[in-house]
């Protein structure tokens, strides 16, 4: 087919004079947020396209910040909603107020496949943390939908999802790090040693002589104490590995009182 020929049929619909017009914006996103933008857009206020169709929401995602991280919005001093269309105007972008309200009290989580030693701290703690290593980004938003759950991740991609009701972008490189991030975020309520850190099932207390036939000898002669998962049936005790895991617990406890008391 020749270069520049048209198909025949329909003819094309005519243009809008102000179709695809671009519009410049001006922005200033809060320090908090600013390691989501580029380099040359972090020292202070910087301007953006948009079209005339374009929200604030859209704005913000553009240049990088999901809107899971962004609390208030507002234009020349007036508070806008993220569904608002964008105009003239500088608009301040705030981050998330912390300790965050989650849809359930306290909140549940999912964590993407790269969040598993995350997952595992969490349940530590008491946590309602759910772990789906196998499921695809698509079926990580229905479950999160599906169950009310905060989805925890560091893919800036997943969290713009239009159809994820609830999102946390984890910040930090190490699994201590991201802990202390979430509980800052959220400030949950814990209760360290109830859940299995295997599947994060509910742990019930259980006689020595129920599990005798799993641990070894010695193990049942020397501790009282035994839980065992109601889902899996994985059997826990306060053994010598205890001393290694009261630090963290006891960290933990600590950043979430603080957030706790910077907020009342």
């Amino acid at each position: 087919m020749p270069v520049g020929r048209r198909h025949a049929g329909r003819a094309p619909a005519p243009r809008s004079e102000h179709a695809g017009r671009v519009r410049v914006v001006r922005l200033r996103i809060d320090p908090a947020l600013r390691f989501l933008l580029t380099p040359r857009h972090r020292g202070g206020i910087f301007t953006a396209g948009a079209a005339d169709t374009d929200t604030w929401g859209h704005v913000v995602e553009s240049v990088g910040v999901p809107l899971t991280e962004v609390g208030a919005l507002t234009v020349d001093g007036a508070t806008v909603a993220a569904s608002a269309r964008a105009v003239d105007g500088l608009l301040r972008v705030e981050p998330v107020r912390r300790p965050q309200a989650t849809a359930s009290s306290p909140p549940r989580f999912l964590l993407d496949v790269h969040l598993g030693s995350l997952t595992r701290r969490l349940r530590l703690l008491g946590l309602d943390a759910a772990y789906r290593p196998e499921a695809d980004d698509p079926a990580l938003v229905r479950i999160a939908a599906a169950e009310g759950r905060v989805l925890l991740t560091q893919d800036r991609g997943l969290l713009r999802r239009h159809s994820l009701p609830h999102g946390a972008l984890v910040r930090g490189s190490s699994a201590d790090e991201q802990l202390d991030d979430v509980l800052d975020r959220f400030a949950p309520p814990l209760a360290p040693w109830t859940r299995c850190t295997a599947c994060g099932g509910v742990l019930a207390p259980v006689a020595a002589r129920d599990v005798a036939a799993v641990v070894r000898a010695g193990t049942a002669r020397s501790y009282r104490d035994f839980g065992r998962c109601v889902d899996c049936g994985h059997v826990y005790w306060r053994g010598a590995h205890a001393a290694r895991i009261e630090p963290v617990v006891a960290r933990a406890r600590d950043v979430v009182a603080r957030r706790r008391s910077r907020s009342s």
